[in-house]
């Protein structure tokens, strides 16, 4: 039988990269899943997961707007019948440094990447207490709560996946008792085409070359992939997880071990 036969999952910001990938894992396992994104390409992400894995449908959804979650969780409601999955993995990773960076920057950084869980979180709640029975999954990142970079620029996205650590843990104490497992996971570097330009690639063959080039700086000789993650949020979606709740979990193939980098690492 399939780790999530029928359940039904609901991945925000599923259109591309992590999201996508999240959401081809859970379908392959069995779940139903709902991707939802503010970019019209959710559409295309969906069809090509129901040809390929299983069971998608795209919603479109700004979680920056109380309104659009609303009405997006009570068509997913009516359309089946409830949520058991919740992944909050929208958000967004722009720089700027804090003497550059203006208020708009800032209220846009957290409205996605923080307020925007907060909303999904408590419209899949009540129905998750009244079953008894809930997966909630926030994406946080190394980034801010581990590690940051020399060249500065993240002191906004650093503090608002800081935040989702600490919305993870209370969440999970106040749900407890209602049998919901609420655990955030931590990724490194993972390969996405979104994020090329940041690591100092172009996209194209010797953006490739380079990308694969980035990967030997982390000790397993490569970037995570988006179903690196997606396998992760699969144990956490399961059942097997059912004694693990308010858990922070680190993916980066052993990046932040390093206290003095080694590399370039290759396979031995």
């Amino acid at each position: 039988m399939k780790r999530l036969e029928g359940r039904v999952a609901v991945v925000t910001g599923a259109a591309q990269g992590i999201g996508a990938g999240i959401s081809r894992v859970l379908a392959s396992h069995g779940a139903t899943v709902c991707l939802t994104d503010i970019k019209d390409s959710v559409e295309l992400t969906a069809e090509n997961i129901c040809k390929d894995y299983g069971k998608a449908r795209a919603y479109r959804m700004d979680v920056t707007k109380a309104g659009d979650v609303e009405q997006a969780f009570n068509k997913i409601a009516k359309d089946h019948g409830r949520v058991d999955v919740l992944v909050n993995n929208a958000g967004i990773y722009p720089r700027r440094k804090l003497v550059e960076m203006d208020e708009e920057f800032l209220h846009q950084l957290f409205e996605i990447n923080v307020f925007g869980m907060f909303r999904c979180a408590k419209a899949v709640l009540p129905g998750m207490m009244e079953r008894r029975y809930g997966k909630i999954v926030n994406m946080s990142s190394v980034t801010g709560p581990m590690v940051g970079t020399p060249a500065g620029g993240q002191t906004a996205y650093g503090s608002s996946k800081a935040a989702v650590i600490g919305f993870t843990k209370a969440l999970a104490l106040e749900t407890a008792q209602y049998m919901i497992n609420v655990n955030c996971i931590l990724p490194g570097y993972v390969y996405s085409p979104s994020a090329f330009g940041i690591r100092g690639s172009k996209v194209g063959e010797d953006g490739e070359a380079a990308m694969r080039e980035f990967g030997r700086k982390i000790p397993m000789c490569r970037q995570g992939s988006p179903e690196d993650v997606g396998n992760l949020v699969l144990f956490l979606a399961s059942d097997e997880s059912s004694y693990l709740t308010g858990s922070e979990i680190v993916i980066d193939g052993g990046n932040i071990l390093q206290e003095e980098y080694l590399g370039p690492y290759s396979p031995k």
